[in-house]
This record gives structure tokens, sequence and C-alpha cells, in this order.
């Protein structure tokens, strides 16, 4: 697993020896092969959380462990990234070939892997994302959704345990957010490989096991998506929304509407509604 403990976070703040915490004594759990979303408001201190999964930033105080492997140990970063790739906001960010198959080559072949090991890498990173018939494009002629999923590959082709992506859709039209989420619950649910999303769509947040909610450097809430997308004011007091659906029900239930608080997808709040307008009819 994946575990802070009492893990604590300061920005180096000019004239200011303390800095600014952006993280204050977070205990968290992320067990092996399950799919968890982290929501927060901008500033709530979930891409700073991110960060810390795989070395990127090392605590202020407390610590970080990775499978028992303590990233604030120098000798161990090496294989603590091997363990736990990242992807990030902006897929051009992390491309870094002209040709599909040689950018997602670029990870294994600096890590020395021997050259039909890479291929064989590259194809099943491909393939695991839906980019195989992409192998010889050029990635700037790629859509957005699609550079995402290569940045994915590229990741996959260190073959991690753990997978984390720091706002990996924001930058993303519906239908490369949608892309890109298949492939995620795929390689999880198919592949058993952890995933880590850090977003602030709440669509994205239901399809995931567990949602935890961050809120000035704390964790505010943890639990299933119904657990806390039902906990819908609570949310409000922080800035946050539920999901469309439930958002929909709770404002029918305060006109009088007798419905169920934890409809979370489109199916499931038609169906809701369309049970209670039946029986008002009786």
């Amino acid at each position: 697993m994946i575990e802070t403990r009492n893990l604590t976070f300061s920005y180096p703040n000019e004239g200011d020896v303390r800095g600014t915490e952006a993280l204050h004594e977070v205990n968290l759990r992320i067990e092996t092969g399950s799919f968890t979303a982290i929501l927060g408001h901008n500033g709530s201190g979930k891409s700073t959380l991110a960060k810390h999964f795989n070395a990127v930033l090392l605590p202020s105080g407390g610590s970080v462990l990775v499978e028992g492997m303590d990233t604030a140990d120098e000798t161990l970063l090496m294989e603590i990234r091997r363990r736990v790739g990242m992807v990030f906001q902006n897929p051009d960010n992390q491309i870094v070939a002209n040709v599909v198959e040689e950018d997602v080559a670029f990870a294994p072949e600096n890590l020395g892997v021997p050259t039909e090991e890479i291929r064989r890498r590259v194809d099943d990173a491909l393939a695991a994302v839906g980019m195989g018939e992409y192998v010889r494009h050029a990635p700037h002629l790629l859509s957005g959704g699609q550079k995402q999923r290569l940045a994915i590959a590229g990741v996959l082709a260190m073959e991690p345990r753990y997978i984390v992506l720091d706002e990996a859709t924001a930058m993303l039209d519906p239908v490369g957010r949608r892309d890109v989420m298949s492939a995620i619950r795929r390689l999880n649910r198919e592949r058993g490989i952890t995933a880590v999303l850090i977003t602030h769509h709440m669509d994205e947040a239901a399809q995931a096991d567990r949602v935890v909610v961050m809120n000035e450097g704390t964790v505010a809430m943890d639990g299933t998506p119904r657990e806390i997308f039902d906990r819908v004011e609570e949310l409000h007091r922080i800035g946050l929304a539920s999901p469309d659906t439930v958002e929909l029900l709770y404002e029918l239930r305060r006109g009088g509407m007798e419905l169920p608080p934890d409809a979370i997808t489109v199916e499931e709040c038609a169906a809701a509604i369309a049970a209670a307008l039946k029986s008002e009819r009786k």
C-alpha cells in the first residue's frame, strides 16, 4: 500500500521560516488494487498530496511509505518511482518523442530494459489504453484525449503497481475525459493496477471505489462515493458539490418529493424520479 503518517508539508515562503503549510498531519492508506478519487477545491492540498506518493515532493514532517519504503530515503527513489507512476494535467509535458511507439519506449529504455522486452511493453501498454493503431503516429497530431492516453501508456511501460493521475482530465473535452476514464477503469479492474485520481469532476470521482475529500490540507471526508455524495450540505460548506444527479435529487427532496439520497448514475436518478412521480399519481 501507499501510506502517509502524520504527513505535513509547507511550501517555502520568502521571509517566513515556517513557509506556507499545504498539508497538515495527513494519515491515509491507499490499498493495493483499489481505485481512489481525491477531491478538493483549489488550494485544498489534493495535488500536493499526490506529488508525495512518488516523491516528487518530500514531507516537511511525518512520512510517506510506498510498500514500506520511505520516500525520504534517496537510495530507494528509483524503486519507488518504478512502482508509482505519475500522469500530470498537460500531456504535452510528458511526451518526449516524435513517434508514439518511441515515446512509450523512452522510459523502459532509460531503465535498461532489453530491446525485446521493450517491444512487448510498448505493444502491451498501447493496447491497454486503446492506442494500438496509433503506434507509428506523430504525437502532435493526436487529440487531447489520445495524448493523455499516450502519457498513461508511457507510464504503463514501466510496469508500475500504482498510477497517480493529477488532474489528468482537466484540459480535455468530454469525449477525451470519457476515453481516459474508461482506460483508467480498465487498467484497475482488468490488470489490478492501483489508481489514484486527483480530480475536481464529481462524475469522475463517482466512478471510483473510494472518495477522499481534502479541505485546508487535511482529510475532511473518506468513504464510498455514495457515502460521500450523500453529505450534500457538508460538501457545500467546503465549496464542493455532489454529482449533478445527486444535486438534482437533493433539490427535489427539498421541494417535498420522496426520493433516495444516493442515486448517483443518470439511470438511477431517472428511475428514482420516475418511481416518485408514479407514486404521486396514485
